[in-house]
């Protein structure tokens, strides 16, 4: 892999990801609230991590909202986690026929996207049904990387996508497996 076109797409989901549904610092748990009565009140944008954005930045992935927040996440999230505006991966028809029983919505979008592009899925619904189509479905190399939802993106994982990326032949250090890190990985193709 040498240019830029060529690297990794990283999808994103927001719920439990970048939103950790868990009691955070003695606050009571709040349910999730529903993405399609998102506006600038939801209680639970004060639980995205400023700083996360740059990390995600530094992996040197093209990234793309996966996520029910679809065009929203572009208005409401990425503006308080320092991310441009990104793709967003629509929907698929609901009269969709054919989709095995406990494949995510996100699973046949994602590798028809990627079309044979290495790729990683961060999400919290990741199920062993995902993983063999993504196996079964998919040429290149992908991760599907499940975060603890109560936690959210977390050093560990962090560390588990760039090991990924230092796998698969990504330039540059283990940036973004470091505490509070904003080092800037190199994206693939870039000396």
């Amino acid at each position: 892999m040498t240019s830029a076109a060529e690297r990794p797409l990283l999808f994103l989901d927001v719920d439990g990801p970048l939103i950790p549904f868990g009691s955070s610092a003695g606050q009571k748990e709040v349910a999730a609230a529903s993405s399609t009565t998102v506006d600038q009140g939801n209680p639970l944008l004060g639980r995205l991590d400023p700083g996360i954005g740059a990390r995600l930045i530094a992996l040197g992935c093209q990234l793309v909202w996966a996520t029910t927040w679809m065009e929203e996440a572009n208005e409401v999230v990425a503006p308080r986690i320092g991310l441009p505006k990104l793709p967003v991966l629509e929907w698929p028809d609901a009269d969709a026929e054919g989709t095995p029983r406990g494949l995510h919505w996100k699973t046949r979008p994602m590798v028809e996207w990627a079309a044979g592009r290495p790729f990683i899925w961060v999400d919290d619904e990741i199920s062993t049904m995902d993983r063999l189509w993504v196996d079964a479905s998919h040429p290149g190399p992908s991760l599907l990387h499940q975060v603890e939802p109560t936690k959210g993106l977390q050093v560990a994982d962090f560390c588990a996508l760039t090991g990924w990326l230092d796998a698969q032949g990504a330039p540059g250090p283990q940036a973004a497996c470091t505490q509070g890190s904003t080092g800037r990985r190199r994206p693939y193709g870039e000396p």
